[in-house]
């Protein structure tokens, strides 16, 4: 077992750069009152065409600086670690470093609610090469919705289109209509579409451009937010370990004005922001 404070502490937030601020705002907008504490490991994104090896040590590397910053409790906002490392980190690595602390992805919050949106169980994704190449939905989703078809489609050019502020270019059209067309010839039937990748919901203009009024685009934020608030109702003794003083700190292990730039994107506001390493 490591050393680790036992003191209450913030909710963690990690992801591999900085989608997962979209995932924090659904949930500071449902629980304003929690402490928060965000890590983005901005100098080694993007995770989604790296290994399955390679993102589960990034992300262990995460979640141990965040246990020791005080966190009883990290969500993973970002795909495609919740795809490649949770399940590892939940099994194997939580067993050894503390079986009183947990660790969160936003894969299953999800899977749970979407036969509850889509009409004719045709349901697409919109993901990272990593995300779709694990097929983490389509096992997550059939836990629960059984007669659920997922049809995926990765999107690799559209993240860096949105961390370089290009989101509601001209030139972005290009890329998104490439995309979703790929996704609708796969299986026409679609009615409803996982963004499932945390970057995405800042080209949902876009996207809604080109699928038809009826179809269904499904962000995450929210129903993370949501699931967060019936897990802690549900655990008390977790809820107690979080700290209750509406704060939020950021980190990055890139340039910190780097990330405020960028931070800005995401978030329409500036935030003070430090430096970490994890190696």
């Amino acid at each position: 077992m490591m050393n680790l404070s036992s003191a209450p502490g913030p909710i963690g937030v990690f992801d591999s750069g900085y989608g997962g601020l979209t995932v924090l705002h659904g949930i500071r907008q449902a629980m304003p009152q929690y402490d928060y504490l965000y890590l983005g490991d901005n100098a080694r994104a993007p995770y989604g065409n790296r290994s399955f090896d390679v993102i589960y040590n990034f992300t262990r590397q995460a979640v141990i600086k965040l246990f020791e910053m005080g966190c009883h409790l990290i969500i993973i906002g970002c795909n495609t670690a919740s795809a490649k490392a949770l399940r590892t980190i939940q099994q194997q690595d939580l067993p050894r470093i503390d079986l009183q602390r947990r660790v969160l992805g936003v894969i299953r919050p999800t899977a749970e609610i979407i036969g509850t949106l889509t009409h004719n169980n045709h349901v697409g994704l919109l993901a990272t090469e990593g995300t779709v190449a694990s097929h983490s939905y389509d096992l997550e989703i059939q836990k629960f919705w059984p007669d659920i078809k997922v049809t995926g489609v990765a999107c690799p050019f559209w993240v860096p289109l949105i961390e370089y502020g290009e989101a509601n270019s001209p030139g972005a059209d290009y890329f998104v209509k490439r995309r979703i067309d790929k996704l609708m010839q796969q299986d026409p039937l679609i009615d409803t579409i996982i963004l499932g990748c945390t970057h995405y919901p800042l080209l949902m203009p876009k996207i809604s451009k080109y699928i038809h009024s009826s179809v269904r685009l499904v962000p995450q934020g929210d129903y993370v937010a949501t699931s967060l608030v019936d897990y802690l109702k549900r655990h008390q003794k977790m809820d107690q370990m979080c700290t209750k003083r509406g704060t939020c700190l950021y980190y990055t292990t890139e340039n910190p004005e780097k990330f405020k730039d960028s931070a800005q994107i995401f978030l329409k506001e500036e935030v003070p922001v430090n430096h970490i390493d994890l190696e």
